[in-house]
């Protein structure tokens, strides 16, 4: 514990920003083009899928057997609503979303003494740097259920961390239209099948005791921008799964299919059609509405008693220009409800009118009761990129707390902004001003490359939140990183708070004129400058549905809060960082109480469940791109009987070797109830760069680029997340300058030295200077 400069604050927070400090192993610069995760790639064999079974009935390191794996059910509605204590059944732990434990066996007095039970390796799955590790577990009668970013599922034993089977996506490496690295947060569960999203757009579901697929069916295309990496929800024999894209000019939907045969019973499109709810909001842009966006990154909730299915959407596309699209733009950056047998509209609440900042609503919906002004309400709560906390009633749609329509600054000729946006008046949870340290950073950073990007006088200030844009630069905060982006919220009855993992995110927005929407191509008619995710200062905060007020923040200097938090009966807040470190917080006062390093970075959001008596937590620390933390493929089991110490910090670890341990593995027998070895990465850098480049490979390069580099620079390497466009790089121009970069890293970006190996490193050097930079 103590590991992070951290400050408590009781009641509101401070509206004074952070000075941003210790940038951290991430790629800061100018996105020229929100390509986020755009991948070039390489074909490492045929769109196929494998599974294998690795140990089922197999005697586990003790001599026990492992048990068989036990067939789940059709659901009940009352299942799958109900607190989860011996299961862990769906994405948020019941159909409300909550992530809310009713176990407190493990509590603020003794949480000290949680351990690792096992911590099992999932084959090295998804620990390239353009994965990153989001999922939750699922976990039914002894037997969790765990996707990797490559898409890939296991089946483990709870009691021995044995892996039961092994189902391989196989994903084509050349999909190149994934926004914000190679992910997938979850799968389902019902009818003895396990329910998968993947990145190619299809819907799989696996045989629950074997991992065979029992059927696949395609609910997007690749091809045009359409991937699913949220996890499905299953309720009432159906499976119900969204699609991602928004960056690609997709038109969003929500997806209803047969749960036994994957046809598809109907869809409801988040942006309507003619005679549609909603479309009077696109009318004056044309045929603006089939390529408008709003992407469902989360799973839905539902409240089976109001037969009601809830989910948040994302951007509207273009993200950042709006002139081709006149109107309210809906159902982007809103809060939806809609009829869960028949798929029919009910009531939307719009967080953001014709969103031209990225202000979107990617983290999921958490359904909640409680008593406001002495009344009982049925409410739902969703935390948004602006920085508020939305709170609805979940039967009508309308505030629980008041919302108003401010008018806000205009610039109708060039963004077609709309004239008011939604202000609660609750506190939000991040700082929504700029702080002169924070403008200065992003001035520079903005200079520098409009003036290599041949964009002369170009005008940058600072502004509020809402402030529109154009040709000049308008620098603002929250920028559209959050605020909250995906990771999950979650609801204590007991404390009635909401617990919100933030980011104080600010950035320069400028927009290019409007381009034409292609299929499968980046739509932003953008120029957007910010720094990597895990440089913003980030925050937890406790805030209560029954006042609006925030209970408690705490601010995480240098490190962004990047991981979906989950909440006890046992007043208790589990949350991951970046570092690698899971934390447990006091749910009342916000102190820390427990901390242990996973080994990878813990991006992900814990599962809690009961095991024969015993109150166990199931995490996977994978790493994130993103974030770029350290990568790696750790589920680990924490219970009060463990005996496994913490494992020293992953880092960039020589190739084939996990972050988190010593050397290379080969095969091993896992999970022996042994204390883990302390370990961290390799040690020899490549000490060459004085030297000339005895001369790369650009072809195998390309590989390595794509692997390593295309998350945060692009699929061609003119701008990702966070990443600069390379051909405004000096360094990027002369192989030396490139070998030298990457092995040593610098000015935000980490250094390559000790994760790819000397030909590897000259041979991406080579794709730099010789493709990328070509003339």
């Amino acid at each position: 514990m103590g590991r992070r400069r951290v400050e408590v604050r009781e009641g509101r927070p401070s509206n004074k920003v952070l000075a941003l400090a210790g940038v951290g192993a991430v790629l800061s610069g100018v996105v020229v083009a929100l390509v986020v995760g755009y991948l070039i790639g390489h074909e490492t064999g045929p769109t196929k899928t494998t599974t294998e079974t690795v140990a089922a009935r197999a005697a586990a390191p003790g001599g026990e057997t492992v048990g068989d794996i036990t067939e789940a059910p059709a659901f009940s509605a009352e299942e799958l609503a109900a607190d989860p204590r011996e299961n862990w059944l769906t994405n948020g732990g019941s159909l409300s979303n909550a992530r809310y434990s009713p176990l407190d066996e493990i509590d603020n007095d003794n949480v000290e003494d949680l351990k690792g039970v096992w911590m099992t390796h999932l084959n090295g799955s998804g620990e390239a740097t353009k994965y990153s590790g989001e999922s939750t577990p699922i976990v039914y009668r002894g037997v969790m259920y765990v996707p990797t970013g490559a898409d890939d599922v296991f089946a483990v034993d709870v009691e021995t961390g044995k892996k039961l089977w092994v189902y391989e996506a196989h994903l084509p490496q050349q999909i190149d239209t994934i926004c914000c690295g190679w992910t997938n947060r979850g799968v389902a569960l019902g009818e003895g099948m396990v329910f998968l999203g993947q990145l190619d757009g299809t819907l799989v579901a696996l045989d629950q005791k074997t991992g065979e697929v029992k059927w696949k069916a395609t609910i997007g295309k690749w091809q045009n921008g359409e991937t699913v990496t949220s996890a499905p929800l299953y309720y009432n024999g159906r499976v119900y799964s969204g699609v991602s894209g928004g960056e690609f000019g997709i038109r969003g939907r929500l997806t209803a299919l047969d749960a036994k045969t994957g046809k598809v019973d109907w869809k409801f499109w988040t942006i309507p059609g003619p005679g549609e709810e909603g479309h009077e909001t696109w009318e004056g842009g044309g045929d603006a509405w089939k390529h408008g966006g709003a992407p469902i990154w989360n799973t839905p909730a539902v409240d089976p008693e109001l037969n009601m299915l809830y989910f948040s959407t994302g951007n509207a596309s273009p993200d950042l220009n709006g002139s081709g699209r006149p109107g309210e733009n809906l159902f982007t950056a809103s809060i939806v409800a809609i009829d869960a047998t028949t798929g029919k509209y009910k009531w939307h609440f719009q967080e953001v009118h014709h969103d031209i900042w990225d202000y979107d609503a990617p983290s999921p919906v958490v359904l909640w009761n409680a008593k406001i002004d002495g009344e009982e309400v049925k409410g739902l709560s969703e935390p948004g990129k602006t920085g508020w906390l939305y709170m609805l009633d979940r039967e009508t749609g309308k505030p629980v707390h008041q919302i108003v329509e401010k008018k806000v600054p205009q610039n109708k000729e060039q963004q077609a902004t709309w004239d008011t946006q939604p202000y609660p008046l609750t506190d939000s949870f991040v700082p929504q001003d700029v702080g002169e340290g924070q403008y200065a950073e992003i001035r520079k950073l903005a200079q520098s490359t409009l003036e290599s990007a041949g964009l002369k006088n170009v005008e940058i200030t600072n502004g509020g939140i809402f402030d529109p844009f154009a040709h000049d630069m308008k620098v603002l905060a929250p920028g559209p990183t959050g605020g909250n982006n995906w990771p999950p919220s979650s609801y204590n009855r007991n404390t009635e708070d909401v617990y919100i993992c933030g980011i104080s995110g600010y950035a320069g927005y400028l927009t290019k004129g409007l381009e034409k929407a292609d299929l499968g191509k980046t739509y932003l008619s953008s120029v957007l400058t910010l720094t990597g995710f895990g440089t913003y200062n980030g925050t937890l905060t406790a805030q209560n549905v029954n006042t609006g007020e925030i209970d408690w923040q705490r601010e995480f200097e240098g490190e962004s809060c990047y991981g979906g938090t989950t909440t006890t009966a046992g007043n208790l807040v589990f949350v991951g960082h970046s570092s690698g470190e899971l934390s447990a917080y006091d749910a009342s006062s916000g102190d820390e109480v427990w901390s242990f390093q996973t080994g990878a970075g813990a991006n992900t959001t814990p599962a809690i469940f009961e095991w024969e008596g015993k109150e166990y937590v199931a995490f996977y620390a994978g790493g994130n791109s993103l974030a770029a933390s350290a990568h790696g493929d750790n589920l680990w089991l924490f219970g009060l009987e463990g005996e496994m110490e913490e494992v020293k910090a992953g880092g960039p670890a020589e190739a084939g070797q996990h972050a988190g341990e010593e050397a290379p593995q080969t095969e091993v027998e896992e999970s022996e109830g042994k204390p883990a070895e302390a370990a961290g990465g390799g040690t020899g850098g490549k000490k060459n760069v004085e030297q000339e480049s005895a001369g790369g490979n650009a072809m195998a390069g390309k590989n390595v680029f794509a692997e390593n580099c295309s998350v945060c620079h692009g699929a061609s390497g003119h701008g990702g997340n966070g990443g600069p466009d390379l051909t405004t790089q000096p360094k990027a121009k002369t192989l030396n300058g490139a070998v030298e970069q990457v092995t040593e890293g610098g000015g935000g970006m980490p250094a390559f030295a000790e994760l790819l190996s000397t030909k590897e490193i000259e041979d991406v050097a080579a794709y730099v200077v010789e493709t990328i930079n070509v003339k």
